[in-house]
């Protein structure tokens, strides 16, 4: 169980600020981290952070405070620290908000786990990880391993002047195994879907259940494959992505550019802009017809689940991308005002000393007709890739280049010799234009660490995703 908490009802009431609206969000985060590399276990981690982010609205600005002192009196000089602020920011206003987009929402969410972060028995952990260790090293080539367990719990409650009340509780899990295998000059290393990619909002006792073992040896075992593979040829062909590397391909080149604080402006300085023009969404085609992307905050267990945003917007699955035609972005009520354009509840915080800002949550590509199977069978030459090793898209998230850990040749509609080093690359919409087609089961991956805003703010997101197959794209070694 977490710690006691303030009453933020009480507190709210008690305040009599002249200000047109009122929000106070307390946000808990506990954390245990722990680590082996290369079957020596590093210090392990138990961190808690928590405090009361403050909010108002007057003159048609918001403004923000925030204070780890978790008494009534600290939390109010924040309060006016925050009002002050606003009617500073009334002098250079870029739009007027008003309480329109703050509604009063009320309700609850909690992620699917039993055993709170305290009840994680870190020797246990420790344990499991020296073994996982261990069946990393399938030979004596494999010259380092590495092991990570990450576990946070994080509990918020939202008030608000006119009527909102929301509790939020989650408890993810984010691992990952790998392997370096060398060879003389030659140094590969595959890991278990990519770097930290295994994050699942569910509880110990759920993730202790994984085939832990049969994942190593496998992981080991294709670090040794590639140690001996041929280089990917550089060609322009067929590709198949693995699930796991969709992730990445939706992430940056579909994630990115359609959030509307990017295509506002408003990150120019640090994470970039976006190709998207506000007179696209209607009309453009982003994809193939197979192309169907969702914002999905509904999954059971997928990483950035929830009911509400922090700005207590009540969440719901929405299309962004329907048929491949761009139908809606990732917006904040505020950016929806500001633009005119559609959006969804997506304004998320990475704490309680940072304002909530257009973030990416889940972010699903919809399964299609096809197995994998089905998809490989209908290849006459091209290449299959698994798990990000690498990644450069610029600014405006138009043109990129991706590195993957593991390949294999596709030769008659059969996987044959394994290909090490492989990258490709290509442009947004030609790349998702030439989506021939989609599998019909998908697998649920993540990251910890997607970064934004000034003061950064690394958050945490969800991404599930098929198999797919593309046209005509550039690989090479």
């Amino acid at each position: 169980m977490l710690s006691v908490k303030p009453d933020l009802a009480v507190w709210l009431s008690a305040m009599d600020l002249p200000v047109d609206w009122l929000g106070l969000r307390y946000v808990e985060e506990r954390t245990l981290s722990v680590r082996v590399r290369d079957g020596l276990p590093q210090p392990c981690h138990r961190d808690r952070s928590a405090g009361v982010f403050v909010e108002v609205l007057t003159h048609g600005q918001f403004g923000y405070g925030s204070t780890d002192v978790l008494t009534p009196a600290s939390v109010r000089t924040a309060a006016q620290h925050a009002q002050h602020r606003a009617i500073a920011a009334a002098r250079f206003p870029l739009f007027a908000f008003d309480v329109r987009q703050r509604p009063p929402a009320q309700g609850q969410y909690r992620s699917p786990f039993t055993l709170g972060i305290d009840q994680v028995d870190a020797g246990a952990v420790h344990e499991l990880a020296i073994a996982l260790g261990q069946a990393l090293r399938v030979s004596e080539a494999i010259v380092s391993t590495t092991v990570t367990f990450w576990f946070t719990e994080t509990e918020t409650h939202f008030v608000s002047s006119n009527g909102a009340d929301i509790h939020q509780h989650t408890f993810t899990v984010a691992t990952d195994l790998a392997a370096t295998a060398m060879d003389g000059p030659q140094v590969q290393r595959r890991s278990d879907r990519g770097a930290m990619a295994r994050c699942h909002q569910t509880g110990w006792e759920a993730i202790a259940q994984e085939p832990w073992f049969v994942r190593a040896e496998t992981i080991g075992a294709q670090a040794l494959e590639l140690l001996t593979a041929a280089e990917c040829p550089t060609t322009t062909t067929d590709l198949v992505l693995a699930p796991d590397q969709v992730l990445l391909q939706i992430h940056e080149s579909i994630g990115h550019p359609l959030e509307l604080d990017r295509i506002l402006g408003d990150e120019r300085n640090y994470a970039g802009t976006s190709f998207v023009q506000p007179s696209d969404f209607g009309s453009l085609q982003y994809g193939s017809p197979l192309l169907n992307a969702t914002f999905a905050p509904d999954v059971p267990g997928e990483f950035a689940s929830y009911n509400f945003d922090d700005t207590g917007v009540p969440a719901h699955p929405t299309h962004l991308i329907r048929d491949g035609i761009l139908v809606g972005g990732l917006g904040s009520l505020e950016s929806q005002a500001r633009s005119g354009l559609p959006g969804t509840a997506n304004a998320r915080a990475t704490s309680w000393n940072r304002p909530p800002i257009d973030r990416m949550a889940n972010l699903n590509l919809e399964p299609g007709a096809d197995t994998l199977a089905d998809i490989i069978g209908a290849i006459a030459d091209g290449v299959y890739m698994e798990s990000n090793r690498s990644w450069s898209i610029d600014d405006r998230r138009h043109k990129f280049q991706f590195g993957c850990e593991y390949a294999r040749q596709i030769e008659d509609g059969q996987l044959t010799k394994v290909l090490r080093n492989p990258n490709y690359r290509g442009t947004t919409l030609s790349f998702w234009r030439s989506l021939q087609k989609v599998g019909n089961t998908v697998e649920a991956y993540g990251s910890p660490f997607c970064g934004k805003g000034e003061p950064n703010q690394s958050i945490r997101v969800g991404h599930q995703a098929p198999p797919c197959w593309f046209a005509n794209v550039e690989v090479f070694a």
